[in-house]
C-alpha cells in the first residue's frame, strides 16, 4: 500500500516541479506579470511549496510591488528561520521599500533591513550578496542611524576573503561613495585585473563616467570589447561619445556597426541607437542625419518621450 501512495504521489511532484521551472522562465524572460499570475495561483495550490513562495515574491519584487514581495519573504524567514537567503531577500525587498517611502518613514524600516542583512550573514559566511547588501548600506546611512565606514570595510574584507574580485570592487565602491577617486579607480582596476568579466569593466566605465572622464569611459569599454567580444559594447561607446559630445567618429562607427550586428541578445533595442546616432549628428550640425535617424528611433518606439524631446531640439538647427 506505500508504495502505491508513493508512486502516485510522483506526478503530483514531477508536476510541481515543472510548474516551477516554468516559472522560473517567464521570470528570466521577464514576464513578470504572467509570471506573478501563474505563481499566484500555483501558491494558492501547493501553499506549503517554499519554492513557489520565493518565486511568488521574486515576481513581486520584480514589479517594484514591494510590500507584496515584503509579505511572502517574511513568510519564507517565519518558516525556515535558518535559511540565510529567505533573510536577505526579505532585508532587500525591505530596503527597497525605505527607498520608495519618505524619510520619516524609511527611518521606521531600516533598523529591520539592518537585523535582516546581519541575519543572513551570520547564517552564512559564504553569502556573498548579504555581504555587498550590508557594504552599500553601512556606506549609505547617516552615521546618526549607524551607517559606518569602517562597518563597510569589515564586510568588504569579508568579501576579499571569499572573492577577491567582488572585496576589490567592494572598496572601488567605498572609496567612490567617500570620494576618493584615485584609490576607488584602483581598486576597480584590480577587480578587472583579478577577474576580468563584463561586470567589474561596467563597475569602471560607470565610475569614468561619474568623474566625467569620457575618454576613459570609452577606452575602458574597448578594452572590454577585445577581451569579450560583445557587440552590445559599441553600443555603449556609441552612447558616450553622443551624451559628452566626445570622440564622434569612433560613436558613430560604432553604433552603425552595432545595428548592422544586431540581435535581441544585445539588449538595448536599435531605436536607441538610432537615438544616439541623432544625438552625434546633432552635434555636428548635419540635421538632415539627425532628422533621418530620430525618426527611425519614433518609428520602433513611438511612445518613448525622450525621443520626441530630441526631435524638438534637432529641429531647432
Amino acid at each position: 500500500m506505500k508504495v502505491l501512495v508513493f508512486f502516485l504521489m510522483v506526478p503530483m511532484v514531477v508536476f510541481s516541479q515543472s510548474d516551477l521551472k516554468k516559472a522560473e522562465q517567464l521570470i528570466f524572460d521577464k514576464h513578470f506579470a504572467k509570471a506573478e499570475l501563474f505563481m499566484q495561483n500555483f501558491v494558492d495550490e501547493h501553499p506549503d511549496n517554499l519554492k513557489g513562495i520565493e518565486l511568488l515574491g521574486d515576481t513581486y519584487g520584480h514589479q517594484k510591488k514591494w510590500d507584496k514581495a515584503i509579505e511572502q519573504y517574511k513568510l519564507l524567514v517565519k518558516r525556515q528561520p535558518n535559511t540565510a537567503n529567505y533573510h536577505y531577500k526579505y532585508g532587500g525587498a525591505l530596503g527597497m521599500k525605505a527607498l520608495s517611502v519618505s524619510k520619516i518613514k524609511a527611518l521606521g524600516i531600516i533598523g529591520d533591513v539592518k537585523n535582516a542583512f546581519l541575519k543572513a550573514a551570520e547564517l552564512d559566511s559564504n553569502h556573498i550578496d548579504t555581504r555587498w547588501a550590508l557594504v552599500e548600506l553601512y556606506m549609505q546611512l547617516p552615521g546618526i542611524i549607524g551607517g559606518s565606514k569602517k562597518k563597510s570595510f569589515k564586510y568588504a574584507n569579508e568579501l576579499e576573503q571569499l572573492s577577491k574580485v567582488d572585496g576589490y570592487l567592494a572598496k572601488g565602491y567605498i572609496y567612490e561613495y567617500d570620494d576618493e577617486p584615485k584609490l576607488a579607480e584602483k581598486f576597480y582596476k584590480l577587480g578587472i585585473e583579478e577577474g576580468g568579466s563584463l561586470t567589474c569593466f561596467e563597475k569602471l566605465t560607470a565610475f569614468y563616467q561619474t568623474q566625467n572622464q569620457p575618454e576613459k569611459a570609452i577606452a575602458n569599454i574597448e578594452n572590454a570589447h577585445q577581451k569579450h567580444k560583445r557587440n552590445a559594447l559599441h553600443y555603449q561607446i556609441g552612447k558616450v561619445a553622443a551624451e559628452y559630445n566626445v570622440e564622434l567618429q569612433k560613436g558613430e562607427q560604432c553604433l552603425h556597426i552595432y545595428l548592422k550586428n544586431y540581435s535581441a541578445a544585445d539588449g538595448v533595442p536599435k531605436a536607441w541607437a538610432n537615438y544616439r546616432l541623432a544625438q552625434i549628428y546633432k552635434h555636428r550640425g548635419n540635421k538632415t542625419e539627425a532628422l533621418k535617424h530620430i525618426d527611425l528611433a519614433i518609428t520602433e518606439l513611438p511612445k518613448i518621450k525622450t525621443f520626441a524631446s530630441e526631435k524638438d531640439k534637432i529641429l531647432k538647427l
